[in-house]
């Protein structure tokens, strides 16, 4: 279903076309990414080009700097086409906001001086101890999404020294992609593409400067000339992986509606797209990514107008909307894919893709169900805490 009332703003215009420049090497090497589990060089290559790896990185550190509106609607446009190429530039666009904590000089050279990712893992699975001007890190993190196509690789681990009482520290340390040891564990249901292997540190320095104090992350950065948003870090990433989700089930419905215009199941001699039942399955799925689809918008726009004094109410409706979307997508991809019968189930179909794709995203801590029980304790009166 086309939105054709909805205005678009020429910046996301602008960046939708860039979308539109490289589609088709995006679609060419789509089935070799799910079979490499991987994204080819060449596709990286042709995100770069486009800077979509830096859309999210301030102006003045010589990123696009563009609006969580924009952002969202490009990771939505990749998506429709290859899900995995989109999971990775949103990954890119949620730690692209570090260049927002950390020195302007330290964020030229990761986000700017340098042509690769700059990806890696927050869950703090690995250890780090003080030494003089830094700290030493080792560890194992998982799921790192677009690893194998890093310049750097954040490290977000607990601080063995820190106070007695109370949670550990955190810190998310930047190291080089040289002193990382990579490991070929990515074997999931979907998003194959995306190469989310663990990666390895064994006792690397990494310098103060390179490293941002996770207590910070849950407040926008402070201002600063070269600040791009006035947003909380943790209020900015669950855009990327939410955004990514409607695009796959945007795709579904327009590859369901084709499929289901040319399929006559067996024993029968009309299309499934004839029939009351699809039909009714079709329109209610369609609801279900339109609904996704606004709330995601609204949620954007709050956090443009609200997002440096937000604080707790605002965090709650992000995260409300990121699992409110997650669901409904689910939901609608299963929906489709339930009416489509045997007919999606074909090696390497894409509507069988997106179903797969679309169970694997909603797995991430983002979009996860308990981010419904985190916020409704919060709409009963009670603090904003964090679950998984």
């Amino acid at each position: 279903m086309a939105h054709t009332c909805a205005e678009v703003s020429d910046e996301t215009r602008t960046w939708l076309e860039r979308v539109e420049k490289i589609s088709a090497t995006l679609a060419e090497n789509r089935a070799q990414a799910e079979a490499d589990r991987t994204t080819s060089p060449a596709v990286i290559d042709a995100l770069r080009a486009q800077d979509f790896h830096r859309m999210w990185v301030s102006r003045a550190l010589g990123g696009g700097g563009v609006s969580l509106r924009t952002g969202t609607a490009v990771l939505q446009a990749i998506a429709r086409v290859d899900p995995s190429a989109a999971w990775q530039m949103g990954v890119q666009g949620a730690i692209g906001r570090l260049s927002d904590y950390l020195p302007d000089k330290v964020s030229c050279r990761l986000f700017c001086g340098s042509r690769g990712l700059v990806v890696g893992g927050v869950n703090p699975t690995g250890a780090a101890v003080r030494v003089p001007g830094g700290y030493r890190v080792s560890g194992r993190w998982a799921f790192a999404s677009g690893a194998t196509h890093a310049s750097w690789l954040v490290c977000t681990a607990t601080l063995a020294d820190g106070p007695g009482a109370g949670p550990a520290p955190i810190r998310m340390l930047c190291v080089p992609s040289s002193a990382v040891t990579f490991v070929d564990d990515w074997h999931s249901l979907g998003l194959r593409g995306t190469g989310s292997g663990s990666f390895i540190v064994d006792n690397v320095v990494v310098p103060e400067s390179h490293a941002v104090d996770g207590s910070l992350l849950r407040r926008p950065p402070s201002p600063r000339r070269s600040r791009g948003y006035a947003i909380a870090y943790y209020d900015f990433a669950p855009f990327t992986t939410a955004a990514t989700t409607v695009g796959i089930a945007q795709q579904a419905l327009a590859v369901f509606r084709e499929l289901a215009a040319r399929t006559v199941p067996a024993r029968s001699t009309e299309a499934l797209a004839e029939r009351a039942t699809v039909h009714a399955a079709f329109a209610r799925a369609t609801a279900l990514v339109r609904a996704a689809e606004l709330v995601l918008a609204d949620a954007a726009d709050q956090v443009t107008a609200c997002g440096e004094h937000g604080g707790e109410e605002l965090s709650a409706v992000v995260r409300l909307a990121a699992a409110a979307v997650a669901e409904n997508c689910v939901q609608a991809v299963t929906m489709v894919h339930t009416a489509a019968g045997a007919a999606a189930l074909r090696s390497g179909d894409a509507l069988d893709r997106c179903f797969r794709d679309v169970h694997t995203a909603a797995r991430h801590i983002t979009l996860a169900t308990t981010n419904f029980e985190m916020v409704g304790a919060h709409l009963f009166g009670g603090p904003l805490l964090m679950r998984r």
